[in-house]
């Protein structure tokens, strides 16, 4: 299923947080309608994906997370594939404007990766810009639409920006493909009591 275009549009590349809080909304509206029927196309992604909503140890779910983030890292080129190594690098030792200029080429290159712009709306997050943040997110969804890591990071803007009942409405989506994931149980735990009364 294709999700539905939605374009991003800032002021000066810096939204006002209300301005943000809209268009995330608008963006989390489309993804939570659009998603979980993706979830039934017959791939070896999705077989790698019930394997790991069946998980039995959250041990067993890091491995299979390790087998879908290696298959969802190839892009089928060597140099685009040396962009992302080096921008997780660059991020990974706390650089993040390299790590923006790398994998800034990669998405200029292949456009198509959904791994590129995922990456780089974690280094986003990481210097505070979430409105870039949401961008690459939406165009991560939009390439791959069970890319659970970028539902979580929705939940996470959400969370930063003090709504709790968006955000745990996006860590519940994640929650149904990574259930034995820390970091998801532990938002849904941070964020349980703003979403009471809450229709999810």
């Amino acid at each position: 299923m294709v999700i539905p275009a939605f374009h991003v549009t800032f002021v000066n590349m810096r939204p006002s947080h209300t301005t943000f809080k809209r268009t995330v909304t608008a963006f989390a509206s489309v993804v939570m309608f659009s998603l979980p029927l993706s979830a039934h196309a017959e791939s070896d992604g999705t077989s790698a994906l019930d394997r790991l909503r069946q998980a039995p140890t959250p041990e067993a779910a890091a491995r299979v997370v390790r087998e879908i983030q290696l298959e969802w890292s190839r892009s089928g080129s060597a140099s685009m594939d040396l962009l992302l190594t080096r921008g997780r690098d660059a991020l990974e030792r706390g650089d993040l404007t390299e790590a923006v200029e790398h994998l800034t080429a990669l998405t200029d290159h292949a456009p198509d990766f959904a791994e590129g712009w995922h990456t780089r709306a974690m280094v986003f997050f990481q210097q505070k810009r979430f409105g870039l943040a949401a961008a690459d997110l939406e165009r991560t969804l939009a390439l791959n639409p069970d890319h659970f890591g970028a539902i979580r990071g929705i939940g996470a803007i959400y969370e930063t920006l003090g709504d709790g009942a968006m955000a745990y409405a996006a860590y519940k989506l994640a929650e149904t493909y990574n259930p034995l994931d820390k970091e998801i149980v532990e938002g849904l735990k941070r964020t349980a009591a703003s979403a009471v009364g809450v229709d999810l």
